[in-house]
């Protein structure tokens, strides 16, 4: 007789831990996304107003010392230097999702890796199906490719919708497979000519990071001063420079041992996860999104195969290639979904997964170096695109919103005022006893009450 198969939820309640991780990490990443916001409409409008010649000189002003090959334009400096810290951060979330998050489990990561690559993918097979029957180059095809997490919870902060927690860290976890997956493409299709001495200089210098870790050695005095040779080592190897970011992250240890509040990973991304969110991606943003917007400009965005092909790969390519990918993977891991949630969900979270912005600009940028009129119209065509997908899935979550409430304010009730959501304890048999303690003390106050209001009727004082 065959054993019975188990099915898994998917989309499940989680742990306490898990849950206020993923509710720290994305507050963070909710007010960078605001500011992040806040710089490409800044941008925006720099470049449209009679100050965008200013706007082109600051951004081409070229500093750094051209001895160690680091003459850049501040646009490089944002693009190379401050995303490196982005992709930092990046890989030690990869990490920790790896070793203690929903990617440790390879059956439960199955899901949300295939959904990734789905959503990566199939916006990269509209882009090239779009861009090849209209005659345009198929370089851009990673363009669309992209997540960019910060800006879909800074449209969720700006709608006011509360997805739960589960949602939120089925989001972040798609986001993160997403980076890994976008640094890879950068490594390998987006290399120049390699300076072997340089890659080799990086190298060592990263094996040397890994062993003062292994070693337990601290002080960012020591780490700040080598992370930085390394960086520059990769920027001359021809290697894009953010691989170096990632590649320290990872190195990071992500599991806590005994006596440790924190590991040392999580304690590093608490304290560098502000300067990437408030200051770097928005930097790179303010220097980055501003283009020249123009009838024609946008007249292309439309027409034009390349932009086009970002547009539709952002809107469509996305919302189907994660939405399939992830209704495939349950339907043959036989996963259930949660009850509590509808396919539509899992459907308006695809949908807001087709904001790009960050790595889908920078992405743009090495697609189409030497053409400044189609990484133009490459740009516009992803804020375009980005637009066009948050507005899309604001409406499609605004029509469950009242049931998105419902399902937070049960993950956050606290009646016994313990510090721990009541959901989290219900099987214990403390809580009971707590609860039980607190709805006696609620009836004996209703039962005074009445005395009390029996008594003042007694003497006269009440109704006749």
């Amino acid at each position: 007789m065959a054993a019975p198969t188990t099915s898994r939820k998917f989309l499940a309640r989680l742990s306490l831990p898990e849950r206020t991780y993923v509710v720290d990490a994305l507050r963070a990443e909710t007010v960078g996304g605001v500011l992040l916001l806040v710089a490409a409409i800044a941008a925006l409008i720099w470049a449209n107003t009679p100050l965008g010649d200013s706007y082109e000189s600051v951004r081409d002003f070229h500093i750094g010392p051209s001895a160690l090959g680091l003459d850049l334009s501040l646009e490089h400096w944002a693009a190379d230097g401050l995303l490196a810290v982005f992709f930092f951060v990046a890989g030690i979330e990869l990490k920790r999702e790896l070793v203690a998050g929903e990617l440790r489990d390879p059956k439960a990561a199955a899901l949300p890796v295939i959904a990734a690559l789905c959503g990566m993918a199939m916006p990269a097979l509209v882009y090239t199906l779009v861009a090849a029957t209209g005659g345009g180059s198929t370089d851009g095809w990673a363009v669309p490719t992209a997540t960019d997490i910060a800006f879909a919870l800074a449209v969720l902060a700006v709608i006011g919708t509360s997805l739960p927690s589960a949602l939120r860290a089925f989001l972040l976890t798609l986001a993160v497979v997403d980076d890994l997956f976008a640094i890879l493409i950068i490594a390998v299709f987006f290399t120049g000519d390699l300076n072997f001495a340089a890659l080799g200089g990086a190298v060592i210098g990263l094996g040397v990071f890994w062993l003062l870790l292994r070693k337990d050695v601290r002080g960012w005095y020591v780490y700040v001063p080598l992370a930085l040779v390394v960086w520059a080592l990769m920027y001359n190897s021809g290697v894009h420079a953010t691989i170096a970011g990632v590649a320290m992250g990872l190195m990071l240890r992500c599991t806590r041992r005994n006596g440790e509040e924190h590991s040392p990973g999580e304690h590093i991304e608490h304290l560098v996860r502000p300067f990437s969110a408030a200051l770097a991606v928005p930097l790179f943003a303010l220097l980055s999104a501003g283009v020249a917007v123009s009838g024609d400009l946008l007249g292309h965005v439309f027409t034009r195969p390349e932009p086009l092909g970002v547009v539709l790969g952002l809107v469509v390519g996305k919302s189907v290639g994660i939405f399939g990918g992830t209704w495939l993977a349950a339907r043959f891991t036989r996963a259930e979904l949660n009850d509590d949630l509808a396919w539509p969900d899992v459907f308006a979270v695809a949908a807001l997964a087709g904001i790009g912005f960050t790595v889908s600009l920078l992405i743009g940028e090495l697609a189409f170096t030497g053409n400044p009129a189609l990484t133009d119209e490459v740009k516009a065509a992803v804020l375009t695109g980005s637009l066009i997908a948050a507005l899309f899935a604001g409406i499609l979550l605004k029509l469950r919103v009242r049931r998105y409430r419902a399902l937070v304010e049960d993950e956050e009730r606290d009646e016994d005022r313990d510090g721990i959501p009541d959901i989290y304890e219900q099987d214990s048999p403390e809580y009971h006893l707590r609860m039980a303690a607190i709805y006696e003390e609620k009836a004996a106050e209703h039962r005074r009450k009445a005395e009390l209001a029996g008594a003042s009727r007694d003497d006269g004082h009440g109704p006749a």
